[in-house]
């Protein structure tokens, strides 16, 4: 069974970083395309970020100029490094894997900005 597992949310002031991290237990990971999403309460989740197999990215206009998604596929890992942190920013980020009919939610981890 394919398991994504999220690491280093937390809490952030306005203007700081983090980098978020996602580990998956799958063979061939590097044909699959994976993304970053987020759910803020009350709100639909929505994509932050993608990356394909061949490394194209695409992000959402909101978040454009300040993160950077990238992918290890040597140790199965995608990352995304947030600078430029807003409030609202604040959510739960997911990272997602899907292709070849699979679609593979992580458990999420929870960024929160505040001063």
């Amino acid at each position: 069974q394919v398991h994504l597992v999220e690491s280093g949310g937390g809490l952030v002031q306005p203007g700081g970083s983090l980098r978020l991290s996602c580990s998956a237990s799958i063979s061939m990971f590097s044909v699959y395309n994976l993304g970053w999403y987020r759910q803020a309460p009350g709100k639909e989740r929505e994509l932050v970020a993608a990356i394909g197999g061949g490394g194209n990215t695409n992000y959402a206009d909101s978040v454009k100029g300040r993160f950077t998604i990238s992918r290890d596929n040597a140790k199965k890992a995608l990352y995304l490094q947030m600078n430029s942190l807003k409030p609202e920013d604040t959510a739960v980020y997911y990272c997602n894997l899907n292709g070849f009919g699979k679609n593979i939610w992580g458990q999420g981890t929870q960024v929160t900005v505040s001063s």
